[in-house]
């Protein structure tokens, strides 16, 4: 069973609520399925329900729910994941979020556009942080 200071590095920059639920997930996962990949995408989906990938960590989520078409199709879906970002929310939250993260260009993006730039700008966020 992992402890806390083997979760993942933008689980440790996030509210405890969301590190709780990671590792109340990996361990009931573990248990279900083994150690290994299964056990970390199952917790990460769980996380995912509640919370949304903001630069470098995960904030809470205005309401509860799949974040993506790849968690709400479930294991066998072929639908690509939006790694973290609530691509489920309206366009007004994403434009608040790429403002935050200050994406340029965010005022003529699409909604998926949007989606792909906040991905982006957190995996950069996420890289930083890590030092590398």
């Amino acid at each position: 069973m992992p402890a806390r200071k083997d979760m993942p590095s933008t689980l440790k920059r996030s509210p405890k609520k969301a590190q709780d639920t990671y590792v109340k997930a990996h361990d009931a996962a573990v248990e279900e399925y083994g150690e290994g990949e299964r056990a970390h995408r199952t917790a990460f989906a769980a996380v995912k329900h509640s919370f949304e990938k903001t630069g470098d960590h995960w904030e809470p989520k205005g309401r509860k729910g799949p974040s993506d078409a790849k968690a709400a199709g479930g294991r066998n879906t072929r639908a690509k994941t939006a790694g973290g970002v609530d691509a489920n929310a309206s366009k007004q939250h994403l434009m608040d979020q790429a403002r935050r993260l200050d994406i340029t260009g965010r005022s003529r993006m699409t909604k998926a556009e949007l989606v792909d730039a906040i991905q982006k700008a957190g995996n950069r966020a996420t890289s930083s942080a890590r030092g590398r």
